[in-house]
């Protein structure tokens, strides 16, 4: 599968990883590097926000409706429920709650590699159509 988040040059320099991607469902893993962990060497929480964003971005690409050339996050919210250390793995898993013409809304869950819960974001992707 190629890589869609390399659309994105901040998800490509984060290093995120599309494993699945549809309409219903985006899958991406991304490795927590030192240069995205906060001083004790945890997973920071803007890279988690940025991590679940452009899974949300995907998924509501993938969604556009009909004469829609892009899309944009309206809004964010981000329950962080751990951590993750630096060398392991995170995946996030984005599915759609609601699907409109003008508005997608995202639930991304952000797991450890043991499977426990990192964070829960809920996103609103607007549809952009050519000429406002």
């Amino acid at each position: 599968m190629s890589n869609l988040a390399a659309t994105m040059p901040f998800a490509t320099l984060m290093g995120v990883e599309i494993e699945d991607a549809t309409p219903d469902r985006v899958v991406g893993a991304l490795l927590v590097r030192d240069d995205l962990c906060t001083a004790g060497g945890i997973l920071h929480g803007g890279a988690i926000m940025a991590f679940a964003d452009s899974l949300g971005a995907i998924g509501g690409f993938l969604s556009l409706p009909e004469g829609a050339i892009g899309t944009t996050t309206l809004e964010s919210k981000t329950n962080f429920l751990g951590g993750a250390k630096a060398g392991k793995i995170v995946r996030g898993e984005t599915t759609p709650l609601h699907r409109g013409k003008r508005m997608s809304v995202w639930q991304t869950k952000i797991t450890s590699e043991d499977g426990k819960t990192v964070a829960l974001v809920i996103q609103t992707q607007m549809a952009l159509f050519a000429g406002g």
